[in-house]
């Protein structure tokens, strides 16, 4: 991989360690059934913060209610000290970016192209501006195409800008969806599972973009399973167990806990709900996402 930190330029950080994103007493309810219940979560700058937990923990809908994917049912999500309005292209303007569980490029695109989907938030040329095609439209173009590629050669793909996102290998593709994140300037990143599917090389290569990513000044907020890639990445860890957060500290101190090891072994607590429980849950989540996915399709015609 190839990493140049002095290339890609993040926004304006703040100083070291000053809170970036603030979490406060996040829940969310899909009717009757709650998926998550008054988390609790600080990410400072300069941070790489992992999020684990068992399948099912609510992770990844912990998630949608940070990027404005979901309106959570209580508490407040703050960024730099603004709460962030429930949309997930203004949540990606305050300077919030991610990647999800499941890769999703444009698969038809270029490389390059899927790069450039990135930097939408980052242009302020308009309709008119584009349809003219006058010479500001003309510069702020070159200025995406060139930070695009910056981007790419960020990340090891420069030689492979021209290629379709389809035909990429997978921890490519995983790649990609980062430059993709980047591309809108964040000042905190969060990736969903990204060595999910990984051989041990790519998961050390994805190891070592993210702590360049680090360097550059980006925040990062990181779920995964993988325990010896969080433990070996954070700096702090916070435990989700069915909805709730149970512990939160360094590596060392998660891993010693022993109702970590007892929730990753299965071992039930008292009030965890079961099975049924937790597939009705996963039921009214899907449905939340096909309802937004429908919305979004009506909206765009």
């Amino acid at each position: 991989m190839t990493t140049d930190t002095t290339t890609p330029e993040a926004g304006p950080a703040a100083s070291p360690g000053t809170p970036l994103l603030n979490a406060s007493g996040v829940t969310m309810r899909f009717g009757g059934l709650t998926a998550v219940r008054s988390v609790d979560l600080t990410v400072n700058t300069g941070e790489i913060v992992g999020l684990i937990g068992p399948n099912g923990a609510g992770k990844t809908t912990f998630f949608n209610c940070l990027t404005g994917l979901y309106v959570p049912t209580e508490g407040t999500v703050s960024y730099q000290g603004k709460v962030l309005p429930p949309k997930p292209h203004l949540v990606t303007q305050a300077g919030i970016a991610r990647t999800f569980q499941n890769i999703r490029l444009f698969a038809n695109m270029t490389v390059l192209e899927n790069v450039l989907v990135g930097r939408h938030t980052r242009t302020k040329e308009g309709l008119f501006s584009a349809l003219l095609r006058g010479p500001g439209f003309k510069r702020a173009e070159t200025a995406s195409r060139d930070r695009a590629m910056e981007l790419l050669a960020f990340i090891g793909l420069e030689s492979k800008a021209e290629h379709l996102a389809r035909n990429l290998p997978y921890g490519d593709q995983r790649k990609l969806e980062i430059a993709r994140a980047l591309a809108s300037d964040p000042g905190l990143l969060l990736l969903d599972e990204p060595t999910a599917g990984m051989n041990p090389q790519e998961t050390r290569t994805t190891e070592e973009l993210v702590f360049a990513i680090r360097d550059m000044g980006i925040a990062v907020l990181v779920i995964e399973h993988d325990m010896r890639f969080i433990f070996n990445l954070c700096d702090r860890v916070s435990v989700l167990v069915q909805g709730e957060k149970l512990v939160e500290g360094t590596s060392e101190v998660v891993q010693r806990d022993d109702r970590v090891i007892a929730a990753y072994l299965g071992e039930p607590f008292e009030g965890a709900p079961g099975d049924e429980e937790l597939a009705e849950v996963e039921a009214a989540e899907s449905a939340t996402d096909s309802t937004t996915s429908t919305k979004g399709t009506e909206g765009a015609r």
